[in-house]
């Protein structure tokens, strides 16, 4: 059986795409961000829970702010991306599903208690961490995504409200030069899938 997605499609999306670490000067602009954000959104998640909340950092004061927080090895990247956004979630997701997720009336109930509600912005948030990842590639740009960071410090930094939790941090732009490490190895079919 074939996928019914394109051949190119596929490719731009997953088997040429790669995890940059230079990027060109070319501008991102806020177009391309809000196009890739309308598409992802629709991806699923549970109870239609959506946590993601995205900070784009394009000032040079923001951009001092978040290199600071960066790991060594992630510093001149980040300093150098076009632009670079910070996923993060919100711990109190769960106050939108009255209007998300309608047809349970008690869904927002479920989560009073912090800790379950952390761990499903947690899930939640690394879905929609990933298709906006996916939606980078659909926009023809480059994503570098990076952990490599002081979680606390960014936080402090970016969301001292105390009800946001840094995510992960993406560089984003067009592919600069030796842009690319060589391509990891992936595990095969046969050693991810069973069948019970």
């Amino acid at each position: 059986m074939t996928l019914e997605l394109d051949t190119v499609a596929q490719d731009l999306l997953f088997r040429e795409a790669r995890t940059a670490n230079t990027f060109t000067d070319e501008p991102v602009t806020d177009e391309q961000v809000q196009a890739i954000y309308d598409l992802v959104k629709f991806g699923p998640t549970a109870m239609n829970a959506q946590p993601l909340r995205i900070v784009l950092v394009r000032t040079p004061e923001g951009r001092r702010r978040l290199v600071d927080q960066m790991s060594e090895g992630n510093k001149a990247k980040t300093a150098s991306a076009p632009l670079t956004a910070i996923l993060a979630v919100d711990n109190e997701f769960h106050e939108e599903l009255p209007t998300q997720f309608p047809h349970f009336p008690g869904a927002k109930d479920v989560f009073s208690e912090r800790p379950v509600r952390e761990a499903v912005a947690s899930m939640n948030g690394s879905l929609q961490a990933a298709y906006f990842i996916i939606g980078i590639r659909a926009a023809g740009l480059a994503a570098g995504p990076m952990a490599g960071y002081d979680a606390e410090g960014i936080n402090k930094e970016f969301f001292s409200d105390g009800e946001h939790s840094v995510l992960a941090v993406v560089n984003i732009g067009k592919p600069g030069e030796d842009a690319w490490y060589p391509r990891g190895p992936r595990l095969a079919y046969d050693e991810v899938v069973t069948t019970v």
